[in-house]
């Protein structure tokens, strides 16, 4: 079994059998999270670029758990300056086995400078494929691209996407994404945080729902998916 929580903005925790991935930590400054960052203990962290509101609690985590932190080599090189000890570096379109199953990193098209204004590398998202072969594609903060398209080929099982707007894609062009990815389930984020990116997901949900195949999930913050 698989579970996805939602954090709020775009981090999430994935668990998967005994191991738990946190996805872009931001919980202090996070004015949609429940939790601290002290409430969480993953295995691995996954950072998907390095603004603030995505890498923001990273190395106070990976540093208290000791957490592996798996992102572009620029991020996991910053972060091994503040200390980190357990990091493995990804660039676009690679991927690397862990024990829990492969992440493959894949493009986003955004900004990804560093809070003290280092140069962060490039953006991505991650294709994970857990070992009994369940897939959870995680889009970071993009706008729409063609590239998407490749995606239906993988089966994907939940997509989880952005479609707060301003900074990301909106929910017109995360619709098109879904056209694109044919996920089974899809699941919307970075919304509502502020009232620059405030959108209605259950608006987004009968859309998704009426026009393509794919089922669509909204959580509520601390709340979870299954499968």
């Amino acid at each position: 079994m698989t579970k996805v929580i939602w954090h709020g903005h775009l981090t999430f925790s994935v668990e998967h059998d005994d191991v738990t991935l946190l996805i872009d930590p931001f919980f202090d400054g996070n004015p949609a999270a429940k939790i601290s960052k002290d409430d969480v203990t993953p295995h691995y962290i996954l950072v998907s670029h390095g603004h603030a509101d995505h890498i923001g609690d990273a190395a106070y985590i990976a540093k208290k758990t000791g957490a592996t932190v798996i992102s572009n080599f620029e991020i996991v090189t910053w972060l091994q300056n503040q200390g980190v000890q357990n990091a493995h570096p990804l660039h676009i379109g690679g991927s690397y086995r862990f024990p829990f199953g492969r992440v493959k990193m894949t493009i986003a098209h955004h900004g990804s400078g560093l809070p003290d204004g280092s140069y962060g590398g490039n953006p991505g998202g991650f294709l994970i494929t857990f070992n009994n072969g369940k897939k959870v594609y995680f889009a970071g903060d993009t706008a729409l691209t063609y590239d998407m398209t490749l995606l239906a080929d993988e089966q994907v099982d939940v997509a989880i996407l952005p479609i707060g707007d301003n900074f990301t894609m909106g929910p017109e062009d995360a619709l098109k994404a879904v056209k694109f990815i044919r996920p089974r389930v899809v699941i919307p984020a970075h919304y509502n945080t502020w009232p620059l990116i405030e959108q209605d997901p259950h608006a987004f949900k009968a859309r998704v729902e009426a026009e393509t195949d794919a089922r669509c999930v909204v959580l509520e913050v601390e709340g979870s998916y299954e499968f």
